[in-house]
């Protein structure tokens, strides 16, 4: 692996509610995964996070989610695959007209909390969001775990799925992350997080919670981007930590399109 994405999550916030400022964490990255109203964010924050990466040079990403503000979206809904379709392009669609106006556009798409981790083994959602992907732009890179039944949709489709992994999550022996209500969900600790991020980019495993080495690169792949969330006690410091890590060991960092261009041969 010579080059990778720093991904984070940001404008989670609503109305007085949520950071102000995560200027100090954009400068850290080169992929913003940008709330879109359904599990945080609102126009307001929409707008002002847009403005703040795009100034930053960091790609604008959309993070769906199932229509769960008060949950956060970390509740699974049961929603017909048809009305999720339509919720994953409706807020998508909220976020590509901030993202024009602050002269950038969504760039990639990645699903949030328990969509993501929903997805993985349901057919029916990781259906909607290939579907959504492709109705939007079939070139857009989507951001998800290898192995999974969203990753597998996404490759039978021809779309352009990116293998992510995560610095600040504890995973499973499956590859999958740790549920946050459980022991060893998060990684808090900045050094650890960078020599668990370079492992992840080198070898393309990790070791999970209960001591295993686990693949999480697609077969005959690499890890493309890694994740550090906004809301993990110190993520300024852990993502600062990471991107040190890379760079000593001559990896690269490029958005999500620049790495999905590079793959396929053509300019983003």
């Amino acid at each position: 692996m010579t080059a990778l994405a720093i991904n984070t999550d940001v404008g989670e916030g609503f109305g007085v509610w949520g950071p102000a400022d995560e200027g100090d964490l954009l400068d850290q990255v080169t992929a913003a995964n940008v709330a879109c109203g359904f599990h945080a964010g609102d126009p307001d924050i929409l707008r002002r996070t847009c403005e703040a990466s795009a100034a930053r040079g960091v790609a604008i990403g959309a993070q769906v989610s199932y229509r769960d503000l008060a949950g956060f979206g970390r509740r699974f809904i049961d929603v017909p695959k048809k009305t999720l379709v339509n919720e994953i392009l409706y807020q998508m669609g909220a976020l590509e007209t901030f993202a024009r106006l602050a002269g950038s556009r969504v760039s990639y798409l990645k699903a949030h909390g328990a969509l993501y981790n929903a997805a993985a083994h349901h057919a029916g959602h990781a259906e909607a969001i290939v579907e959504a992907v492709t109705l939007y732009d079939r070139e857009l890179p989507l951001l998800c775990q290898p192995r999974t039944v969203l990753w597998e949709c996404a490759v039978a489709a021809g779309c352009r799925p990116l293998a992510e992994a995560f610095a600040d999550r504890g995973y499973t022996d499956e590859g999958l992350l740790v549920p946050r209500s459980e022991p060893g969900a998060l990684v808090t600790d900045a050094a650890e997080a960078a020599s668990r991020a370079l492992g992840m980019a080198r070898t393309g495993t990790v070791t999970s919670v209960s001591g295993r080495s686990v693949r999480i690169a697609p077969d005959g792949g690499d890890v493309a981007a890694l994740c550090v969330h906004s809301d993990t006690p110190g993520a300024v410091a852990i993502t600062a930590a990471v991107r040190t890590g890379l760079a000593a060991a001559g990896i690269a960092v490029r958005t999500p399109g620049e790495l999905a261009a590079a793959r396929s041969g053509v300019r983003p």
